[in-house]
């Protein structure tokens, strides 16, 4: 493996030289190249989410610390998101220009720091809200980089007919991750308490780290990446993409708004799910609803890869498949999310949940991808774009959740939230989605 973090951006003409960055959008990784990356990029997405929840996870024990009510759960809850909306396009735009590999390894190497010190952030004085606030907003501002500059990672460095199942296999970290720190999670929070949780998956993280810059990159390419962001360093050729074109297209408004919806209502359920069950059902063990949804969601992911590139592959047109795989990750999940409003039995429950977090991993295989069919030379910008919509409806949705529970006393409105919202989506997806690309002045046909 320590042979391949040389192979991936070598400059070879006096051009290349020049403009380093510029020769690595257009290569494809080889087969071992792509293997090697979609496992530590599977694994960085599952330290990504570990990192994430941590905080959903240990709410409850937190709130009890500190004398949180549920409003005050949510400001905590829903901060991540302040700061998770404003580096999208930013990470983004940085993927397309000095490759995504180097902006996920920055970022990762911050936000594990941060996760490691958060419980010293709760210490420093009375002020524990506003001190973990803080520390989400910056948690927020370090991942938001993440999903955008893999984008466009993806997108150029993966093959057009393998880039669902690559995607999705990646996307199932999240999953993964969340299944993990709720295993895991849940035993350290009741053994050591909800500190050792924050150690834990910021820990991990900074191993990953380690290793993906060991084995992985080349050195001389992380120390130029990191002149063209301190120095304003020629990062690449100029941009031969037609902004007012591309925003100019029904089809890709249609795309960003699904990414707001799909993203919104991920985000309200993985914020609110784990006090959910420890409030509706106090005598059910954690590690069963924080690791059973997410387990099942696993395959769920990898399955719906297979079958959109398979579909494909058959000759069905992509934007059939693309549409397909979103009735599934909005339409059919919304439907077991309203589920979960409506039932006092906890297997019923857990069967709901597991079936609503299941078929929003369809979404890797649509509308994520989508978004690759329609601008593949700059992916990661117009995914930045959609991911902060659904990042600011993020912090809308996760924080008029607590205020409707607060309010009503009934977890059922938070499901129908969820589910208005994915339907939204969804109709406008289905209305005026669209697989043709639209980042070159040129008409390609329809595919």
């Amino acid at each position: 493996m320590p042979s391949q973090r040389s192979s991936l951006m070598q400059p070879t003409t006096e051009e290349t030289r020049k403009t380093p960055f510029a020769a690595a959008e257009d290569t494809q990784w080889s087969r071992p190249e792509c293997q090697a990356w979609t496992g530590m990029l599977l694994l960085g997405t599952c330290l990504l989410y570990c990192a994430r929840v941590t905080m959903p996870v240990c709410t409850v024990a937190m709130s009890q610390d500190f004398g949180w009510n549920k409003k005050e759960a949510g400001i905590v809850l829903s901060s991540f998101f302040w700061g998770y909306c404003l580096t999208q396009v930013v990470g983004g735009h940085l993927g397309d220009r000095i490759g995504g590999e180097k902006v996920i390894l920055l970022s990762a190497s911050t936000w594990g720091l941060i996760t490691v010190v958060t419980p010293l952030f709760a210490h420093l004085g009375s002020g524990h809200l506003a001190f973990m606030t803080f520390s989400r907003i910056l948690m927020g501002l370090l991942q938001g980089v993440y999903f955008p500059a893999l984008t466009s990672l993806l997108s150029q460095r993966v093959q057009e007919n393998e880039r669902a199942l690559t995607y999705s296999t990646v996307g199932a970290g999240s999953q993964f991750g969340t299944l993990v720190i709720g295993g895991v999670g849940s035993v350290l929070l009741d053994w050591c308490g909800w500190q050792s949780v924050f150690y834990f998956s910021g820990g991990l993280t900074m191993l990953w780290v380690y290793y993906v810059y060991r084995f992985l990159l080349d050195e001389k390419d992380l120390v130029l990446a990191l002149d063209v962001l301190v120095q304003g360093l020629p990062m690449a050729r100029p941009s031969k993409v037609h902004w007012r074109q591309l925003f100019r297209k029904p089809s890709v408004w249609a795309a960003v708004f699904s990414q707001l919806s799909s993203a919104c209502s991920f985000f309200i359920l993985l914020s609110w799910l784990p006090t959910f069950f420890k409030e509706t059902f106090p005598h059910s063990k954690g590690w069963v609803f924080n690791v059973v949804p997410w387990l099942l969601a696993i395959p769920a992911s990898l399955f719906s890869g297979f079958l959109s590139d398979r579909l494909i592959s058959q000759g069905y047109r992509v934007i059939t498949v693309r549409k397909f795989m979103q009735v599934m990750g909005l339409g059919l999940s919304s439907v077991f999310a309203l589920c979960l409003g409506h039932t006092t039995s906890f297997l019923k429950a857990m069967i709901f949940a597991s079936a609503s977090i299941g078929f929003q991993t369809f979404n890797h295989s649509g509308i994520s991808v989508n978004i690759q069919d329609l601008a593949p030379s700059c992916a990661g910008f117009l995914f930045g774009v959609a991911n902060t919509a659904g990042a600011l409806a993020g912090v809308i949705g996760v924080c008029l959740g607590g205020y409707l529970i607060e309010a009503t006393g009934s977890w059922t409105c938070l499901f129908n939230l969820v589910a208005i919202i994915s339907n939204l989506g969804l109709g406008t997806f289905l209305v005026f989605g669209q697989a043709q690309r639209v980042d070159l002045a040129p008409v390609h046909e329809d595919l």
